[in-house]
């Protein structure tokens, strides 16, 4: 189901307006679990599925006539256990993260990160249990590293 999921993103309703990218967002996010029967997907079918994915966006946008910048983008949510994707009129390094993202042209870390989570909407390592019952200070939070985010420019080619 994954790999049809990410191909139907491609004929989904399509918006890129840069002055309303609450409409972009909302129009142009989606939201990838991993499907809970059969086999699933290797890295390589997933990231096929994506590069045809971004390819039949990108030739939607040049039928339209659209002459402005255009990222497709992937990301894996660890938290939610999902991969996501986008479409936005920005340009790879104006993302609209919150925090801080690494654009990459390598989508198999990507998927690799999500393939090996392997359970939708729980972060590896933290049970309910763990809370110790008492308060106690909190300790400072590490650092997170930069969200990885394979980007593929779907605008207009410049010669």
């Amino acid at each position: 189901m994954l790999l049809t999921w990410i191909a139907e993103i491609a004929d989904e309703p399509l918006v890129l307006e840069p002055t309303d990218r609450r409409v972009e967002w909302e129009t142009n996010t989606w939201w990838l679990g991993m499907e809970q029967d059969g086999r699933p997907p290797s890295v390589s079918e997933v990231a096929a599925a994506f590069e045809r994915t971004a390819e039949g966006i990108r030739l939607r946008i040049r039928e339209r006539g659209f002459t402005g910048v255009a990222t497709f983008y992937v990301w894996h949510d660890r938290q939610a256990g999902q991969l996501r994707c986008s479409t936005g009129s920005v340009a790879a390094d104006e993302l609209p993260f919150g925090g801080a993202y690494t654009p990459s042209d390598g989508l198999r870390p990507v998927i690799e990160a999500f393939l090996r989570d392997g359970h939708p909407g729980v972060v590896a390592g933290w049970h309910p249990d763990d809370v110790p019952a008492q308060a106690e200070p909190a300790a400072p939070e590490p650092e997170l590293a930069p969200l990885a985010v394979w980007v593929r420019s779907v605008g207009p080619v410049t010669p």
